[in-house]
């Protein structure tokens, strides 16, 4: 499921782009300081840089959360993502037994 989450160039480039948070989405604040979601970004802010309608990479974000690759909470009225660094991991290192 991770492979097919990856195959889609704007899936791919969010992964990347929540790699670096703060190079890829500006100097503003994404998750408030009181709350320990670190590194997590709006899903308007992922739309924005995206270029595409938010229903569809609300879509591509919740397949790529069910496939592993990121982590979500809701803050507020907002749901913040990032990566999944865990199972990102363990996804490169079953890659590289398996290749």
């Amino acid at each position: 499921m991770m492979l097919k989450a990856l195959s889609n160039e704007t899936r791919y480039n969010i992964l990347k782009w929540l790699k670096h948070p703060e190079q890829h989405f500006g100097p503003h604040l994404h998750v408030p300081n009181h709350d320990d979601f670190k590194g997590g970004v709006c899903v308007g802010d992922i739309q924005e840089n995206a270029g595409l309608a938010q229903s569809v990479v609300s879509n591509y974000l919740l397949m790529m959360q069910k496939a592993g690759l990121l982590e979500s909470k809701r803050i507020g009225k907002w749901t913040y993502y990032r990566r999944n660094e865990k199972m990102i991991r363990e996804f490169i290192e079953q890659l590289d037994k398996d290749l």
